[in-house]
């Protein structure tokens, strides 16, 4: 457990004053078991392929489960039941872009869905095969660390830190358990 103590630390002292977002991701499949991407036409990750989502309503006191709801109906029109919202992963980035940091709540729909709509002002929903993500372009914590864990602890609960300053990525699995010795 000593080894988990320094590698935190380093992440506590390595992080710079930036702002912090708050938000969700949301992973919903169909009866295939493709999972629902957007082909992102806006920041962040404009022009890459992410799970649909959003920021957190910080201003009116939203709840993370409340803002996966909010964002799966703004993005596809479906309402979903918190019932059907299980709470994944939390990841928090520090120094995305050496622009802010992230804290997101990575929900998955645990029943399958069927969308109509595929196109609104933020990009183009997509379905695809699970094993085909890999050669999507998506960000590089979501290839290396998010997509990985996801798949590792799909309907149980993990907990990541990735510290992204100065184009490094160093991350440390909080929860369940720390990989290191």
């Amino acid at each position: 457990m000593a080894g988990f103590s320094v590698f935190f630390e380093k992440f506590l002292t390595m992080s710079q004053p930036l702002p912090y977002r708050i938000a969700t991701l949301c992973y919903l499949f169909d009866t295939q078991g493709r999972v629902l991407l957007l082909h992102r036409k806006r920041p962040p990750n404009h022009d890459l392929y992410s799970p649909i989502g959003g920021k957190l309503e910080q201003s009116t006191g939203e709840s993370p489960t409340a803002c996966a709801a909010r964002e799966i109906y703004e993005e596809t029109g479906l309402e979903i039941s918190s019932k059907y919202l299980h709470l994944t992963g939390i990841v928090s980035e520090s120094g995305y872009d050496d622009a802010m940091h992230w804290l997101m709540f990575l929900y998955e729909v645990t029943k399958p869905v069927q969308i109509e709509r595929l196109e609104f002002e933020e990009g183009r929903l997509e379905w695809h095969e699970p094993e085909r993500i890999s050669e999507l372009p998506i960000p590089r914590t979501d290839r290396e660390v998010i997509w990985p864990l996801f798949w590792k602890y799909r309907r149980r609960f993990f907990s990541v830190h990735i510290r992204c300053e100065g184009g490094a990525m160093d991350w440390c699995l909080e929860q369940p358990g720390s990989d290191l010795a």
